[in-house]
């Protein structure tokens, strides 16, 4: 069975901008709500190292890379960041933790560091800017 191409289109567009909501909104919260200082101790304090200069790449790969995928631009850069940025997560702070998120788990740092690297993967589809910017003919349709 295969999903016409505009559905597939439609699919990434709202993927990548529901993904890229999630890590603007924890990018933001460790820029303005926490500051770079609090998050910078804070992942001093969970162990991550050079907490100061990985709370810089964090708070900048979650903010611009979020605002990336949200716009279609520059997709695959800002996917694979992305998923460094969450494969950091996962294991300086999520593993030991179990899966669920509520118990400090890694379920969401897997989700979201997936999702970013499928999209980079597959590409924006049809509405980025990606797509206006290269002028890329349109991709096959992936088979289910």
């Amino acid at each position: 069975m295969k999903l016409p191409s505009i559905a597939q289109d439609v699919v990434l567009l709202l993927a990548r901008i529901g993904v890229g909501i999630v890590f603007v909104a924890h990018g933001w919260q460790k820029f303005d709500t926490n500051g770079l200082d609090a998050t910078a101790q804070g992942f001093q304090g969970m162990g991550i190292p050079s907490p100061t200069i990985s709370a810089y790449f964090a708070t900048g790969v979650e903010l611009i890379g979020g605002a990336a995928l949200i716009l279609g631009v520059l997709t695959p850069i800002a996917g694979v960041l992305l998923a460094i940025n969450m494969a950091g997560a996962f294991l300086f702070v999520h593993m030991p933790n179990g899966v669920f998120a509520s118990d400090g788990g890694w379920e969401l740092v897997a989700a979201l560091g997936l999702a970013a690297l499928t999209i980079a993967a597959v590409g924006p589809g049809r509405f980025s800017l990606d797509r206006l910017i290269i002028r890329t003919p349109a991709r096959e349709s992936v088979r289910v």
